[in-house]
């Protein structure tokens, strides 16, 4: 149930928090290139953000036979998780986060990794005290650009859409946060530039957790505070 007082921010994490955009790429092409699909990394860099089924269809076509996908998505895996202990939040984050809290918004991690994948990045990022609600993949129907996800992290904390903004680093998570009416900013630290991010419709772009963090007092979130 939403509780109409409070106000929160929305988070994704994956290049928005911490620095794994690259990571997901590389390990992306590697698992395609074992499968002996050859695909560019720039295409696979453009499409991290969606959900891995959506990825697929984007990079290999959705009229595929698809009885591989889950041996790729399984070799995917394992080559992200070797990044796993190594894995650094983006600059600014965790101090991005503990800024929100102290101005007294909710803050969600609005992600839609898998939960074994959410624990390595929560670790990364070491800021549980101040992180209100998480979401995962497993609690979305459909993956971004759709708006399962943030459907579920306002349920899950009691925020309205309303009463929101959306922080992501993909094109995919400025159209999700667009079907609901969420204000999104931009982040353009996953690899997106800041044409991209404001032609698909965020509020704000800045270059990182950082410097968001440097604006906070005019940025949206401190509207919204």
């Amino acid at each position: 149930m939403s509780d109409d007082k409070r106000r929160g921010v929305l988070f994704d994490v994956d290049g928005t928090l911490v620095d794994t955009t690259y990571l997901h790429t590389v390990s992306w092409w590697e698992a395609l290139r074992q499968a002996d699909h050859r695909v560019p990394m720039a295409r696979i860099h453009r499409s991290i953000g969606m959900g891995s089924d959506k990825l697929l269809d984007h990079l290999l076509g959705a009229e595929r036979d698809r009885d591989a996908d889950g041996r790729l998505r399984d070799a995917h895996d394992a080559l992200y998780g070797e990044y796993w202990e190594r894995l650094a939040p983006l600059p600014g984050a965790r101090e991005l986060l503990r800024a929100c809290a102290e101005r007294g918004l909710r803050v969600v991690l609005a992600t839609s990794a898998a939960e074994h994948e959410v624990t390595a990045l929560r670790a990364a990022l070491d800021v549980d005290d101040v992180i209100d609600s998480v979401t995962s993949s497993a609690d979305a129907q459909e993956s971004k650009p759709a708006p399962d996800i943030l459907v579920a992290a306002l349920d899950q904390s009691g925020l309205t859409a309303e009463r929101v903004v959306f922080v992501g680093d993909s094109v995919w998570d400025v159209a999700a946060a667009g079907k609901l009416d969420i204000p999104c900013i931009g982040l353009t630290c996953g690899g997106t530039g800041r044409a991209e991010l404001a032609g698909a419709g965020a509020v704000a772009v800045y270059d990182d957790p950082a410097a968001l963090l440097d604006a906070l007092p005019e940025s949206a979130i401190g509207t919204l505070a």
